[in-house]
């Protein structure tokens, strides 16, 4: 089909077609280059609030517990103050209080925990026992769904790690009274030194973040593509004036010499390959006047 294009349509066809492959592989390449920065970002956000969570935890354990223990036998309250992850849950929760902030969850899902707002619900479960399957695997990282719109998260596991922990949750008989009169004697129990129990996991909206990828990308794409827009223009421009125009004044000239005007001249507007074929015509046409010269003789 091309064949039966003019040449300037050729030129055309064949720069639309740079244009677009070009457009596309650009929009293919700062796509994935975007979607990895995105998630480095959202993992780096994510990364940092549960190590500041774990700072709260091991303060609770190493400054507020062995201040508060005692207590624990005497008041009739149990004081939640005195675990860590009740610490870090309750900080967080003022974290969220910030309207930026309000998307961010953080939980230690338990499968079976004393408070029971801390229970794992089904995704956490499977969290928690791919941990226990793998006792290697140290980390989970992911996307959930939920009412707030995709949620990054990244999940460690819970370790029941010293024998302190144990006095809490081994049996009902050696835990603090205040624990059984809060929170019974049915949740929180049966659990062993290096078992893992639950699972630590903070969640960030992955929303904010693509939503600003996204914006990144059509200002990319806009800016590529109107720069090629333009380059197109302008070879096009320059072709017009430096091919396809000579080229058609030589067609014009050659026509007129082979219907008898030999006064036609073939201009040389350049020493290019155009400004050679202008030469090579001019050639033709003189050897074409010694031939009708001669035939006249």
């Amino acid at each position: 089909m091309l064949k039966n294009f003019k040449l300037s349509r050729k030129f055309n066809v064949l720069l639309l077609t740079v244009f677009l492959v070009t457009v596309v592989c650009s929009g293919i390449a700062f796509s994935t280059i975007l979607n990895r920065n995105t998630e480095q970002q959202v993992t780096q956000r994510a990364t940092l609030l549960l190590q500041t969570m774990l700072s709260v935890r091991q303060y609770t354990l190493t400054q507020v517990n062995p201040e508060l223990a005692p207590r624990l036998e005497t008041d009739a309250e149990f004081l939640p103050q005195t675990v860590p992850g009740y610490s870090a849950r309750e900080v967080f929760e003022e974290f969220r209080k910030n309207p930026e902030y309000t998307d961010f969850f953080y939980k230690e899902a338990t499968l079976n925990p004393t408070n029971l707002r801390d229970r794992a619900d089904g995704f956490e479960t499977e969290l928690v026992r791919r941990f226990q399957s793998n006792t290697a695997l140290k980390e989970l990282t992911g996307y959930r769904v939920s009412p707030a719109g995709n949620l990054f998260y990244i999940a460690r596991p819970i370790i029941v790690g010293k024998e302190s922990c144990l006095r809490c949750h081994s049996t009902p008989e050696a835990a603090p009274k205040s624990q059984l009169t809060t929170y019974g004697k049915t949740n929180g129990f049966g659990w062993k030194l290096n078992q893992i129990v639950g699972a630590q996991i903070i969640s960030v909206p992955a929303s904010g973040v693509a939503d600003s990828t996204r914006q990144d990308f059509m200002f990319l794409m806009g800016i590529v593509t109107g720069a090629l827009a333009l380059v197109m223009l302008v070879i096009n421009f320059l072709l017009q004036r430096t091919v396809i125009r000579p080229i058609e004044r030589i067609a014009r000239v050659a026509n007129d010499v082979s219907i008898g005007n030999l006064d036609a001249e073939f201009e040389q507007p350049s020493k290019d390959e155009i400004g050679k074929l202008t030469v090579a015509f001019n050639r033709m046409k003189t050897s074409l006047v010694m031939a009708m010269n001669l035939l006249d003789k």
